[in-house]
């Protein structure tokens, strides 16, 4: 299977109304092309799953300002002001999840796990609406999994196959969401042949990348 697509033909498998995850932390390890592509199409109605809400040019931020969003879940957006006050009027949903238990969420998505238990937010607003075990005299929150119809990461080199090589912090949150997704693009700065790569140096299998698109240079 020929997995590598152009930007144009990966951005064409997102469709208005669905659920997408994005990888990256502040924009640190973000498909930046397909983030700008998306952009450029205009697809809206989006439930945005992500560490952060980016800054106003950076990053996923560029899909808030052009009011793609619809719904966002993510740890933290106090770098982007559009997204605080598309909140505050009413534009935008935003649930605030702490962020280890947000990796946790996606990272249960991709295991096929039923959810989990946490004590973090419990006694807090982060506990309205959600079920709660004793255990041992201490409170848990039932968090449940997260998963995507399209995950869209980012990873410094990548076989043709899929096999995921990052730099450094870049990995953050685009190995776990490249396990919870229907579709997995991801956008590399580079790509070898089958085989080039250290076997010891691959994070994410080739085995969870459904489409390879360059972003830099071959």
């Amino acid at each position: 299977m020929n997995k590598l697509i152009s930007i144009v033909e990966a951005i064409d498998k997102i469709q208005d109304g669905m659920t997408i995850m994005v990888g990256g932390f502040l924009g640190c390890g973000s498909p930046h092309k397909l983030i700008d592509a998306l952009v450029n199409k205009g697809t809206k109605n989006l439930t945005l799953i992500c560490n952060d809400s980016g800054f106003m040019d950076i990053g996923v931020g560029k899909l808030v300002v052009n009011k793609q969003i619809k719904k966002l879940i993510a740890s933290h957006i106090g770098t982007n002001p559009e997204t605080g006050r598309q909140m505050n009027s009413g534009e935008t949903e935003v649930v605030l999840v702490p962020q280890g238990t947000l990796a946790e969420q996606v990272r249960a998505g991709g295991a096929g796990l039923g959810g989990f238990l946490t004590p973090t937010g419990a006694g807090t607003i982060v506990e309205n609406g959600k079920e709660k075990r004793v255990i041992d005299g201490k409170v848990y929150l039932l968090e449940l999994p997260l998963k995507a119809d399209v995950a869209l990461i980012a990873g410094e080199v990548a076989d043709r196959f899929g096999n995921i090589v990052y730099d450094g912090a870049t990995r953050n949150f685009n190995n776990l969401m490249a396990t919870a997704a229907d579709i997995v693009i991801i956008e590399t700065e580079r790509i070898v042949e089958i085989g080039d790569l250290n076997p010891n140096h691959v994070v994410t299998p080739g085995v969870f990348i459904d489409y390879i698109v360059n972003g830099g240079k071959q």
